[in-house]
């Protein structure tokens, strides 16, 4: 509806999600099998303008996204919908109130419905919802993310509904093995290849457009494989594979969000890979502790107790690592950075660093910005101007961290 339009914010919790909010907004974070964004949008049925965010981020303009926005760029006509993008809404179509209302999600309050003409939350009300009081409550289904790792720890089972609810139809091809009676969805120019082992016991499996698992293989569900993407050999299941992504090897309840290439053998598990990921060959992250206690993730805040046994690592955009390379337990990567060398680097490597094991410096920026452009054109993606703004900004940004 063209009277009706739709914010995305980053309250104060979603903008310390490191290293995922150096360089986008949550709102284009990967949850299932959808973006937060394109949750919101399908169940409101209106699109996204924009994301409300950090000022670093003001420009971002990734193809495919909505824009990060300043807050004088809001519209001024029809009844506008600010919701905070740590909101995951149920999968149900739901119909935009025309007076004023508070949202609440999941009991917490989560944003408002602002008709034409009524004042617009403040830049405090943005960072914190929860000042906001009275008024009449608009109570959406759903839920609150409190942590970046709950985008890995619930994300199994949100892919499962997701399929469940968006692609029920089965479409087995011939040729290949299923165990189980769950669904196998392909869409359009979606392949499985005969000899891929396809187990949907413990959820379903969902190929988007132009997706291909190539044979030998065994995927697993829950599953999701989106545009483009290939799943080249290995034993890869219970995970959320981005567009036009390459994986190999063992691969489980993890996320990589786009353009990720994990071409070659390796584990990955309990992880979240930011967009442009390389991870060199062999490559491979522990998601449990020897002494099988709860592990503790270095946040902006402080470290963190998770309050779970297997937790992997979370890596930013445009991050690179060499053959060999073993991260430990809970490890956090910063975007930009390029680790190699066959050591294991620290449990904390700080954005834009290069070096081997604890030896980490800081990454020249003109030439990672160059590797950057080649990196992308061999997918037939260019480096926008808003992208390039952004990472210049996280760089100047970040080097007191890299200097401790």
């Amino acid at each position: 509806m063209t009277d009706r339009s739709l914010y995305l914010f980053d309250d104060r919790r979603a903008r310390r999600w490191a290293p995922m909010t150096l360089t986008r907004p949550v709102g284009e974070l990967l949850f299932g099998c959808l973006t937060l964004r394109e949750r919101a949008e399908r169940v409101l049925g209106v699109p996204c303008i924009g994301h409300l965010s950090r000022s670093d981020l003001d420009g971002f303009d990734e193809p495919g996204a909505a824009p990060v926005v300043s807050g004088d760029e809001i519209v001024t006509e029809g009844i506008r919908v600010f919701l905070s993008s740590r909101a995951v809404l149920d999968l149900e179509s739901l119909e935009i109130p025309a007076s004023p209302r508070r949202i609440v999600v999941d009991g917490e309050p989560a944003g408002w419905v602002v008709p034409q003409d009524a004042p617009l939350p403040s830049t405090l009300e943005l960072k914190d919802p929860a000042r906001t009081e009275g008024g009449e409550i608009w109570e959406l289904p759903g839920t609150q993310l409190g942590h970046l790792w709950d985008l890995v720890a619930e994300n199994s089972r949100r892919v499962a509904e997701d399929i469940r609810r968006l692609w029920p139809e089965d479409s087995v091809p011939s040729g290949i093995s299923r165990i189980g009676d769950g669904i196998v969805s392909l869409a359009e120019g979606a392949e499985i290849e005969p000899g891929v082992h396809v187990d949907v016991r413990d959820g379903p499996v969902r190929l988007a457009e132009g997706a291909r698992v190539e044979g030998p293989a065994r995927i697993t569900g829950p599953l999701y494989v989106g545009r483009d993407a290939t799943v080249l050999g290995g034993v890869v299941g219970t995970s959320t594979i981005g567009p036009v992504s390459l994986v190999r090897g063992e691969v489980a309840e993890s996320v990589l969000l786009g353009f990720v290439n994990k071409a070659h053998d390796g584990y990955l598990g309990h992880a979240y890979l930011g967009r442009w990921v390389n991870l060199g060959a062999f490559t491979t992250n522990s998601d449990l502790k020897n002494n099988y206690r709860t592990v503790r993730v270095w946040t902006l805040d402080g470290e963190k107790d998770t309050g779970m046994l297997k937790v992997g690592c979370f890596i930013g955009d445009h991050v690179k690592t060499g053959i060999g390379t073993v991260l430990n337990t809970g490890t956090v990567i910063g975007a930009g950075s390029n680790v190699f060398g066959g050591l294991m680097p620290p449990s904390v490597v700080p954005p834009f660093s290069w070096g081997t094991g604890s030896d980490l410096r800081d990454h020249r920026l003109e030439k990672f910005m160059q590797t950057a452009e080649r990196v992308m054109a061999r997918r037939d993606q260019g480096l926008t101007p808003g992208m390039e703004r952004i990472l210049r900004t996280a760089w100047d940004e970040t080097a007191g961290r890299r200097a401790q």
